[in-house]
């Protein structure tokens, strides 16, 4: 196996410490390429690649395939055979070290006699933090850390918010106008950006576990929220914040309820008693009612209870009022926003947030990083959240 040092590498190598040299730069990005295609198929795990070289060639590699199957390190030891011995491990994640669907990875990797791991980051998981690392360096083997850390950390970020906050890893979404209208002042919205946009919102719809929208985008736009256009990875379920359990019985969403996972969530102590939600349940809906808080939708509790599912990865796609309250409440994690070159107007035209808001330009969420990608006419950005 060769790998090539393309542009990307050589900016990772100007930028990296001396303790690197070339060869651990390569390799380490050769095993964040692999794991990255584990996207949409091993979660609630995270995504994990490695690679094995010995005398500066590839003998094995691997990634992290599905959910139960297993493990990067497993697969790259299994291609690499004898020629693992002596060899250097580098992997983007801590190697386990606990029993769960599969063995410990750490493990294989001292029954291999591997001479030196490299590992990108440590395990953010309560079960491993640091025991992976011990017991190989118990083991003699030699093991340094932080090598693209960063590119690594991002890569697990849904895992570690899982851990760390004890809730999914949030995504929010929508398309605008150029002059930052998300409708037109009637509600029509279809459609603002191209294919070329749809496709790429599709192909996140298809890597999520669920699509989060409120009752307001349900009665304006009689929304699926199914991945078209692209191969699903994932069903993801879809949610409604309906408050008062309004939404129609004859919706797509809820005439499609058995066909793909769908939950009305409400709130209010009125609708004990009411039952609004018997035919709802009947066409096989499933009902939450949670207490209610600041007059809506009590969306923290709501979180713990889809990480509780194993719920890693949940997108909201609107409307503005919802939007707004996941941002108010830094329940965000990235948003991805696609802007349109064309001009809607009117001031009763609706923008993507709505919700309080905040009071000083200081007082605004932090971004950790922006990126930018054509799509067809439009622009899309990714935007990630933080200090």
């Amino acid at each position: 196996m060769r790998f090539r040092l393309t542009s990307t590498h050589a900016r990772g190598i100007s930028r990296a410490v001396a303790k690197w040299n070339e060869t651990d730069l390569m390799m380490m990005h050769r095993a964040l390429e692999l794991a990255a295609r584990g996207q949409g198929l091993v979660e609630p795990n995270p995504m994990v690649g490695c690679v094995i070289v010995k005398s500066g060639r590839i003998v094995g590699e691997g990634h992290h395939q599905k959910f139960g199957g297993p493990h990067a390190e497993i697969h790259a030891l299994r291609k690499a055979g004898r020629a693992a011995r002596g060899a250097t491990a580098y992997v983007t994640l801590e190697p386990c070290a606990h029993h769960g669907k599969t063995p410990p990875c750490t493990d294989a990797l001292i029954q291999a006699e591997i001479s030196r791991c490299v590992v990108a980051t440590r395990d953010p998981n309560p079960l491993v933090a640091g025991r992976g690392i011990s017991a190989l360096r118990k083991a003699r083997i030699q093991v340094a850390t932080g090598l693209l850390s960063g590119d690594a950390q991002r890569l697990i970020s849904p895992f570690s918010t899982f851990h760390k906050l004890s809730r999914p890893y949030v995504t929010l979404k929508w398309a605008q106008s150029l002059d930052g209208k998300i409708a037109t002042r009637s509600g029509d919205s279809k459609w603002i950006t191209s294919t070329e946009s749809r496709r790429r919102a599709h192909a996140l719809r298809a890597r999520v576990d669920a699509i989060i929208v409120g009752i307001g985008t349900v009665l304006a736009d009689d929304p699926e929220l199914t991945a078209r256009h692209v191969k699903p990875k994932r069903i993801a379920t879809r949610i409604v914040l309906d408050s008062q359990l309004r939404i129609p019985k004859t919706s797509k969403l809820v005439r499609t309820a058995t066909d793909v996972p769908t939950i009305v969530v409400g709130s209010g102590w009125r609708l004990q008693w009411r039952r609004p939600e018997a035919a709802l349940e009947r066409a096989g809906v499933e009902v939450l009612l949670l207490p209610e808080a600041d007059g809506g939708i009590n969306v923290p509790m709501l979180l713990r209870m889809l990480r509780e599912r194993q719920m890693t990865n949940v997108m909201v796609e609107g409307g503005g009022r919802v939007l707004g309250s996941f941002v108010d409440q830094r329940l965000a994690d990235e948003a991805e926003v696609y802007v349109a070159p064309r001009l809607i107007g009117g001031t009763g035209a609706p923008g993507p947030l709505a919700g309080n808001g905040p009071e000083t330009m200081g007082d605004l969420i932090g971004l950790a990083s922006v990126e930018r990608a054509d799509c067809g006419p439009d622009i899309c950005y990714n935007l990630r959240f933080g200090p």
